[in-house]
Parts: structure tokens; sequence; C-alpha cells
């Protein structure tokens, strides 16, 4: 267990069942964002994506925007803007924008675009999202780095002496990361620029067997390119629904856990988050007895984090939960509130409270006799001066 603070989150594509209200449902994001920040959680990613019907975010820098008036102190990133789809130089105005907007709250992430639906709609292959990825990130972290124009020229875009109109309201600069399931493309990149890691697939099988080695990729890049990277910036996503028992739990995803899995077994083209079960008790035994999440109590939880701690062969600086609407509204804004109130305090360092009790428990008799004998002195004391007075 870690003796640092670790950072808590939340991965909010978002997922909804598809034919539900969507003006209701996004108002329900920004709701959660807000529970979050009273509950006291770091972070909020929010996704982008433009097809299959469940991940209704088109834009997370809108999300972000309206969010940031809602809320105090939790930081607001894109989880993740998918590059290839965008001008590389307008990603990088509308960040600085919100980070003065935000004054600071904002964070940045990049990736290439993980629905094939998505990018098919703008003539953007898949084979190409992960290049334009590397080439478009080249030019934002130039952009915002130094203050030297950009030229650039590939068969999406052709950028001439590119400045950013505003510098970032950050210093030196917001919180950077790049998404990472099982492949070394997101460790590269982060190693290279010395950025953040967001591992998205964390509790997957292959992304679980990955994780050691991508932060060693991380280091080998760093080292090659003289960068730092730092494991505070290591974020690690996983799935959870927490209940006061493991039967509430088990009610409680009842409500849409199902289509959830249906939509990454029949209708995302995403292969690397491929769930097998066809019914609410296999999906639950899955989720549990693989590793892939916790649907149960506090404890679960904290067993599913340090289980990854130790993987990672050194820690990692945040655990996001990935947003999934297994359970209804309420049920899901109580799974948040007992994970900060029961499993916050045991990696954030503040289970002084606990010790504090257990030395009291064992002192209790002696400071109690202590005490009494302290009221009888009082009271013989009282009694000698009003003798005295007569």
């Amino acid at each position: 267990m870690t003796t640092t603070r670790m950072r808590f989150g939340i991965f909010l594509a978002p997922f909804h069942k598809p034919g539900i209200n969507p003006t209701l449902a996004l108002e329900q994001d920004l709701e959660l964002i807000q529970w979050l920040d009273r509950c006291g959680y770091d972070e909020a990613w929010c996704g982008e994506h433009h097809s299959a019907g469940s991940e209704i975010s088109a834009s997370p820098e809108l999300l972000i925007a309206v969010a940031s008036q809602r809320t105090r102190t939790i930081r607001l990133g894109t989880g993740v803007v998918s590059m290839s789809y965008h001008n590389p130089l307008w990603v990088a105005e509308r960040i600085v924008q919100l980070d003065h907007l935000t004054r600071g709250r904002v964070m940045l992430g990049m990736g290439p675009g993980s629905l094939p639906s998505d990018g098919i709609m703008i003539g953007v292959s898949q084979a190409d999202t992960r290049r334009l990825l590397e080439e478009a990130m080249a030019v934002v972290m130039q952009l915002l780095r130094t203050e030297e124009p950009v030229s650039f020229r590939n068969d999406r875009w052709n950028l001439q002496e590119a400045r950013l109109h505003l510098r970032p309201y950050s210093n030196p600069l917001f919180d950077i990361a790049v998404p990472a399931v099982a492949s070394p493309t997101g460790p590269k990149l982060a190693g290279r620029y010395g950025v953040g890691l967001l591992s998205i697939g964390a509790t997957t099988a292959a992304g679980f067997d990955a994780l050691a080695l991508h932060w060693d990729v991380m280091e080998q890049q760093a080292a090659h390119y003289r960068t730092r990277v730092d494991r505070s910036k290591w974020r690690l996503v996983g799935l959870v629904h927490c209940a006061e028992t493991m039967d509430q739990a088990y009610r409680d995803v009842e409500y849409g856990i199902e289509q959830w899995f249906d939509y990454f077994q029949a209708v995302a083209a995403f292969p690397q988050m491929a769930v097998p079960g066809s019914n609410v008790k296999e999906m639950i035994s899955f989720v549990n007895d693989s590793g892939f999440g916790a649907i149960g109590t506090p404890d679960m939880v904290h067993a599913q984090i340090d289980r990854l701690w130790k993987q990672s062969q050194g820690g990692f600086g945040a655990y996001l939960l990935l947003a999934h609407n297994w359970a209804n509204f309420d049920a899901t804004r109580r799974s948040y509130e007992l994970m900060a109130r029961h499993v916050f305090p045991q990696w954030q360092g503040q289970l002084s409270t606990a010790g504090a009790a257990h030395r009291a428990r064992d002192s209790r008799t002696e400071l109690a006799a202590i005490h009494s004998k302290a009221v009888e002195a009082a009271t013989a004391r009282f009694q000698a001066e009003v003798a005295a007075r007569v």
C-alpha cells in the first residue's frame, strides 16, 4: 500500500442505454461530476465518441466547460480527444482556452480514436489513427511547450507558421496524458514526451499482464529522449460498483449490466474490451472472478486496487473508476460515496483516526481511573473550601 496520497477519479465515456432521453443522460453526467466534487474526488475525464449509440459525448471540451462552472476543486480532463479527427492546432487552442476558463483545472488526454465507426464517417481508417496521433501529438507538444512557430504537412493537415493565440494559464503546464490498453503505443508516447499514461485496460487480461511492461517502455523511451516519467502521473482505470453488502451490490447492477456487456459484445468494434457472459449472474462472476472489476463491498474494491498496485511493480498515482451505469443513478452515487468514505482513507494516509481510537480503547481503563480520581479530588477540595468558610 502507498504511503503517499493516491488520487481518485472517474473516466466518463459516458455509457448510456440507447433510446433513453439523451438530454437527461447528459445532465446526470454533469450531476455525477458535481457529486464527485462534493465527495472529494480529484479528477474527472470526459470522453469523445460520435457513433454506436451509447457513448454520447461528442465533445469533452463542452462537458468540461459546463462542469467547471458547477464544481469547485475537481480537475477536468479530456479522456480523450481523438486526435486523428481534429486539426492539432485547434485542439491546442481549445485546451488552452479551457485552461484559462477553469483557472488551471483542465487536463489534456490525447488518443487515436477508439471506435472505427467514428473515423469511417470522415474517411479515417483505424490503420492510420495511431500514426496520426503520433504526428498530431508532436505538433501539440511543440505548440504548448515552446513559442516557436510550427510548420507541418501530412495527408490530413497543413500547418504554416502556426502559433497559439494564448499561452497556457497553468505554469508550467497542465497535465497531459495518453491512453493505453494493451499495445505499447501509449507508453511509447508518454515516455517520449514525459507525460502521463491512462491505462484504460488495466484490469483486462492483456492490460493487466502488460502493466509492468508499459512502465518499462516509458522508462526506456524517457531515457532515449532525455525526458522524465513520473509514476504519480500514471492513472489506472478499473470497474467498480460498491454497496453495503454483496447482495445489495448484485441487486443494484441488475439494472444495467446486461446492456453494458451487450455494447462490448455486439456493438462496439473494440476487441480489447471483449467480455463474456450471457446473463447477469455470469457477468458478475466474470467481473469478480477474473479481476476485471469489483462488484461488492468497499473491502473488495480495496483488494482490487491493491492487486493493481502490486502488479504495477512500483505503484501509480491515481485510480480512475470507469463510469458504466450498471446501477440506477441513486445507487451509482451511493457507490461513489462509499468509495470515498471507506476506500480513500486506506490509500491517502488518512487512517489516523482509527489509530487514535485503538489507542484510546487500549488505555481506557487506566485513563478512566485517573479521571475518576481527579473528580474525587476536585469534589474533596470543594467540600474543604465550603467547610472553611463555615
